[in-house]
């Protein structure tokens, strides 16, 4: 498979996640966008790990502890939205936005 299938399928994710996080209001919503705005930036980095230095595994390393850290950082902000959304039931990001201060 070629490098700009890849880079499409960067480019595709990335545009995705780039509408859903600007066109949404609820927060959930805003956090899935997120994050298939980071899968985008991944496929492209693991893409050019793998074409530009093939024999090392070290981008599948990399790639592996982006994707982890990712998941760790999901699971906690939708923890602080459902703790948010239990305590004040807060689930838009205008009304979240009344909380600062």
């Amino acid at each position: 498979m070629p490098l700009e299938a890849f880079l499409v399928l960067a480019a595709a994710l990335f545009s995705v996640g780039l509408y859903g996080a600007l066109s949404q209001q609820s927060i959930v919503m805003l956090m899935m966008g997120l994050e298939l705005m980071i899968n985008g930036l991944i496929v492209a980095g693991g893409a050019f790990w793998y074409f530009l230095a093939p024999g090392s595994a070290d981008g599948q390393v990399l790639v592996l502890v982006a994707v982890t850290v990712m998941a760790l950082e999901m699971a906690m902000g939708f923890a602080v939205v459902t703790a948010l959304f239990r305590a004040r039931e807060v689930d838009m990001t205008d009304d979240a936005r009344d909380l600062k201060g």
